[in-house]
């Protein structure tokens, strides 16, 4: 992810770029593929390394694509870029008459010019609409899923992608809204809200909306939805000796990225007395990673928004 773009002038540096570049190894050149491009910080690293890298780009997000269509025109027919999720790579392969990537990055998580962006209701530090969709012209945004589920379901999400342990005193005060012909609408409504319900903000502590809308945005954007399938079937998608890397902002999200490097790497997690593995493990990879790699001091205070990035990668074998 990129920080603030302020007056849109150039972005930040992206997270962890040299430690991603160094998995990555672009320098060896071929295709690569920037899952989730954002503003494209991490696929101007990768095209800079060699004149000979191509880069794919997808993103959901129209505004980011535009921008970064911009940003990396001076690299010509060596970028291409499309409007998709994660998740259809292969399909976003095949429309780009591509095969045989050499690295594929996914960076997960929402970028800053999604979170600068107050009518797209991702921060509550502007008072806008409750959106939060990537991609803002389909699906639900956060203002439906909040007066559409039953208090049971929005506690469950913001529990577990939130990991907001007073999940059911915000629930039932959201539910209390709307049975009042309140219903939540606004960024600024809805931390109000979750301050009330879950209790100040203390110096130097995490707003206390910041995990509610968390959730709500994974919720909204099907985050963790089919992930594990995706390391899978980019892993599948790689040349011998190419590169995979996952950057992920959620604890949720670095669980599924580890559970599949480990699968991918020969591990089985059956139970000893089974007789034939049943979990898929298959040893296809070389995990590059012993431990999730961390942005150090000088980015986190260079940029606050990195200092919960974790970075996984692997080279298959």
């Amino acid at each position: 992810m990129a920080a603030p773009l302020g007056g849109r002038g150039a972005p930040h540096r992206p997270v962890l770029l040299e430690e991603t570049i160094k998995f990555l190894a672009p320098e060896r050149g071929g295709l690569f593929v920037d899952c989730t491009v954002g503003l494209g910080g991490h696929s101007e690293a990768i095209l800079n390394s060699s004149q000979n890298t191509r880069v794919l780009g997808m993103d959901l997000d129209p505004a980011a694509l535009a921008y970064t269509r911009q940003r990396l025109a001076p690299f010509g027919e060596r970028f291409h870029a499309f409007q998709a999720n994660f998740r259809a790579l292969n399909a976003v392969l095949q429309q780009a008459n591509e095969r045989d990537p050499n690295g594929i990055l996914v960076d997960l998580g929402v970028s800053s010019l999604q979170f600068d962006s107050p009518e797209r209701g991702f921060s509550f530090r502007f008072d806008a609409p409750l959106d939060m969709r990537m991609d803002p012209t389909r699906g639900d945004t956060a203002a439906d899923l909040l007066q559409q589920l039953p208090e049971s379901e929005i506690a469950r999400i913001i529990f577990e992608y939130g990991e907001e342990r007073h999940s059911r005193r915000i629930a039932r005060r959201i539910v209390e809204c709307r049975e009042q012909g309140k219903p939540i609408t606004t960024t600024t409504e809805l931390a109000d809200l979750v301050r009330q319900a879950a209790g100040g903000h203390k110096r130097n502590q995490i707003h206390p909306a910041t995990r509610t809308f968390q959730a709500l945005r994974i919720a909204v954007n099907h985050e963790l939805e089919g992930l594990g399938e995706f390391v899978e079937s980019a892993v599948d998608l790689l040349i011998p000796n190419g590169r995979f890397a996952g950057i992920s902002f959620h604890s949720l999200e670095d669980r599924i990225l580890k559970r599949e490097l480990k699968k991918l790497s020969g591990h089985c997690e059956c139970p000893p007395r089974l007789p034939v593995c049943a979990c898929g493990a298959r040893e296809v990879v070389e995990v590059l990673t012993r431990r999730p790699v961390a942005p150090g001091f000088s980015e986190i205070d260079e940029n606050p928004r990195a200092r919960s990035a974790k970075l996984r990668a692997c080279r298959k074998l």
